[in-house]
């Protein structure tokens, strides 16, 4: 089974898990009469565990392995033999890990309703109810994430093991590749007035002078007036946070706050201009909470930006100096300006310069879909990784077409492959050794299904 599938089924339970409970949110629910089902180690599975799961995955059109009376209680149980290991092996998530979870499922489930009104109403709960009774399964569902990466964290394929393994794969099951293009591009940051950083400092100050009369809590504002969306919601947070992966102006601050009751200077930082507020010290790790305003970029800003890459676009295209020395001399992209300009596609499996064009920010997808190889751009506006206004131009290095894999152009795709398939053998051998090692009972009615795991009916 699938890395991806195991999350997808945990992902289920997180929409409606009050329900499991036997609350009145479902009447579908309420009207099972609840029984153990199924146990597994310590823990139990109700019918109406397995009765939310059918009915979220009917809403979200997910299709079973199997009979779904049996692949459903069987999902579940593999989730908690995952649980237990994590539990032993003291896997942790932070608080972090989870609120932002939390916030991208509630996103999501407004996107599909329609509004936070009609969520609350559909839900009969307020929005910190929901939060509230969605942290358990969310936390879950991370510890399973954690789990299955520290099991095939070793594994590891060579360039022979992807050879001989598609050297018997039948034609119709080599895999296809789709449409590649490697990007590289010129970034101008539009200045920002000096007016405007006047303004946001003088917000942040205003929130500070609040803070420091007692007239208002640093959450409170943090809530409402944060540009920083993964913390605003939970009052600026940022959970425990070693200093390697802050920026590092923000990180010199907030390592050296000792008073949890005072407001840290303004802090300058790729991101804007911040206030921070400390929590807690635990090791080598920092719990801040922070407020981020972002300067607005005045019309007249973008469109000097916009006017000097037009220029940059036509010396280059005239020959007075190439893409990539202008990219490694001019870009105020720093990822890119060390490595003329080519952008990088983080994966799962490392770093590669191919993208699909739907893995690429959209305004660059936009602007390359139509060019040929070695054309550039217009000059055109985005917002970069950090949230900041940028105007860039994009030329286009390479595209390859989409088609099937072969090993000579796509070895990585191959390996990829065959790496996907070592690390899902390891995780089904896993799971059938874990359950000969867990105690299990599993009702009668079930003792005919036909499981993708072996050793639940003993």
């Amino acid at each position: 089974m699938k890395i991806q599938s195991i999350i997808a089924i945990a992902a289920l339970l997180i929409t409606l898990p009050t329900q499991a409970r036997g609350t009145a949110d479902s009447t579908n629910v309420q009207s099972v009469v609840d029984e153990v089902i199924w146990v597994v180690g310590d823990e139990a599975i109700l019918k109406s565990d397995v009765e939310t799961m059918r009915i979220q995955g009917q809403q979200e059109g997910m299709r079973w392995k199997g009979d779904p009376d049996c692949a459903i209680p069987e999902q579940i149980a593999v989730q908690k033999l995952y649980l237990h290991q994590a539990a032993i092996d003291s896997i942790e998530v932070t608080e972090a890990e989870i609120s932002a979870g939390i916030e991208q499922q509630i996103e999501y489930m407004i996107s599909v309703i329609g509004s936070r009104e009609k969520l609350e109403e559909y839900q009969k709960k307020s929005m910190n109810q929901i939060r509230s009774e969605l942290r358990e399964s969310f936390r879950d569902r991370q510890m399973i994430q954690s789990m299955q990466r520290q099991l095939v964290k070793d594994i590891t394929v060579t360039p022979a093991d992807v050879r001989r393994y598609f050297e018997h794969l039948p034609q119709d099951s080599i895999p296809f590749v789709p449409t590649e293009v490697e990007v590289q591009i010129i970034a101008q940051t539009p200045r920002v007035d000096q007016e405007e950083i006047n303004r946001v400092k003088d917000e942040l100050r205003d929130y500070t002078d609040r803070v420091n009369r007692g007239e208002t809590s640093f959450q409170t504002l943090a809530r409402l007036y944060s540009e920083d969306p993964g913390t605003a919601r939970r009052g600026g947070e940022l959970g425990y946070t070693g200093r390697g992966t802050l920026d590092q102006s923000f990180a010199n601050v907030a390592f050296n706050l000792t008073d949890p009751k005072k407001v840290s200077k303004i802090v300058e930082s790729e991101f804007g201009f911040h206030i921070i507020q400390l929590i807690d010290k635990r090791g080598d790790k920092v719990n801040v909470r922070h407020i981020l305003r972002k300067p607005v970029v005045s019309q007249e800003a973008i469109d000097k930006a916009l006017a000097r890459l037009d220029s940059i676009r036509s010396d280059i295209r005239e020959g007075k100096f190439s893409f990539e020395a202008g990219a490694s001399m001019i870009s105020d992209d720093k990822d890119t300006r060390n490595n003329n300009g080519l952008m990088a596609n983080a994966t799962q499996n490392g770093r590669t310069s191919r993208f699909q064009l739907q893995d690429l920010p959209p305004e660059v997808a936009r602007a390359v879909d139509t060019l040929k190889v070695g054309d550039i751009s217009e000059p055109f506006q985005m917002i970069n990784a950090r949230g900041k206004t940028v105007c860039v131009i994009a030329k286009l290095k390479s595209r390859s077409e989409g088609h099937k894999a072969t090993i000579t152009e796509d070895f990585q795709v191959m390996k990829d492959v065959v790496l996907e398939k070592r690390r899902q053998e390891k995780l089904h051998e896993w799971v059938v050794n874990k359950i000969k090692a867990t105690y299990v009972r599993v009702n009668d009615r079930y003792k005919d299904c036909q499981f993708e795991y072996q050793g639940w009916i003993k």
